[in-house]
């Protein structure tokens, strides 16, 4: 049986969508596949009272017969975080839970999937890093960096150390086209010359990259105050605490963004619909603007969202939904799929995995 850890230099650098992605494509291939999640990091509450929603997913779209204490065996909230920095969590005692759970899992599989919590990094108060369990569960692990500057190579470096011999490789993933090119012809030869494999270059894709207008106000329970669309696709949050030419300035050079405001801002509102890179307005306080604002925004397209809560809550919310992944669920794992199909070496993930199923068996003894 073969084992893949997939891990990532930061947070929100698409381990779940590729995890999953990878788990599909192996089982395409005739293979039993499993997953875990050792560490559930992607919660609801600080008591860890919530499970972790990316093992709910991982049951259901492969279709898994496991408990959910098997497949995130320790909910790292930041409640048991603190309990450990106490002393009163024994990492010996949750390394042989998450070794137990692991065992259970992978009966029968020919490959397992692992994913990571968190970054490389989380998990070392309990001595639960992603690289203690790849040496616990004798995994090879797949490395996950997204790619914006050539300062980013330091990460995948001082990573590629940390995990010496089990690294399989690294994956960069939401490139930008316009840093292909120097990707391609310096970054790669590089960290190959320095004996890092590169595995794939995934480009960046819209709708992975952000959550719709549509999706923003569920989650904020905001009351939209218009009929605009709310499809377009926000991937960054500018707070309106400027005067309205100054923020026309910054606001014509942004692109795909909502601007976070009081509703008792008409200027700033005004002029935020005067750039097209702004998406919608979301107005905080429980303000609500003049009818003149709501009718621009109509005219124009814009959605216009009002929230009872504060700007900087609001903006902390928001970048949250961001952050945590609204948009994971079985779409964006089959838009991952068909990327990783594209444009990584798959085989080299899972190519020596083996079936090992009964059929195959079967017909060994027959013949």
């Amino acid at each position: 049986m073969k084992t893949i850890l997939v891990t990532a230099t930061e947070e929100s650098t698409g381990k779940t969508a590729v995890a999953l992605a990878l788990a599909e494509l192996a089982a395409e291939r005739g293979l039993s596949v499993g997953y875990m999640k050792p560490k559930g990091t992607r919660l609801q509450s600080n008591v860890g009272k919530t499970l972790d929603e990316d093992p709910m997913l991982a049951r259901e779209l492969l279709d898994l017969d496991a408990e959910m204490h098997d497949l995130e065996p320790v909910v790292y909230s930041p409640t048991f975080v603190e309990q450990a920095i106490r002393g009163r969590e024994d990492p010996e005692e949750l390394r042989e839970q998450v070794r137990e759970s692991f065992e259970r899992l992978a009966e029968g599989k020919d490959l397992m999937v692992i994913e990571g919590g968190g970054e490389l990094t989380t998990g070392g108060i309990v001595d639960l890093t992603d690289a203690d369990v790849a040496d616990l569960l004798d995994a090879e692990v797949l490395l996950l960096s997204r790619y914006s500057q050539a300062g980013d190579v330091d990460d995948v470096l001082a990573a590629a150390d940390d995990l010496g011999d089990r690294l399989l490789g690294v994956l960069f993933n939401a490139v930008q086209e316009g840093n292909f090119d120097g990707l391609d012809t310096e970054v790669v030869p590089f960290l190959e010359g320095r004996g890092v494999p590169v595995l794939g270059v995934v480009p960046r894709e819209q709708s992975l990259a952000g959550v719709t207008v549509e999706e923003l106000a569920a989650e904020l329970s905001a009351e939209q105050l218009n009929d605009a669309p709310g499809d377009a696709f926000v991937e960054r949050f500018l707070v309106g605490a400027m005067s309205g030419d100054s923020a026309l300035r910054h606001l014509r050079r942004t692109k795909d963004a909502a601007l976070v405001t009081g509703g008792d801002r008409p200027d700033l509102q005004r002029v935020a619909l005067e750039a097209p890179g702004v998406k919608c307005l979301i107005l905080t306080g429980g303000f609500r603007p003049p009818g003149a604002i709501i009718g621009k925004a109509e005219e124009k397209g814009v959605p216009v969202m009002l929230v009872q809560s504060d700007t900087l809550t609001t903006v902390e919310r928001a970048e949250d939904v961001i952050r945590s992944g609204r948009t994971r669920d079985a779409e964006t794992v089959e838009t991952m799929r068909d990327l990783l199909h594209d444009h990584a070496d798959v085989e080299a993930m899972v190519g020596d995995a083996e079936p090992t199923s009964d059929e195959s068996e079967s017909e060994q003894t027959e013949e």
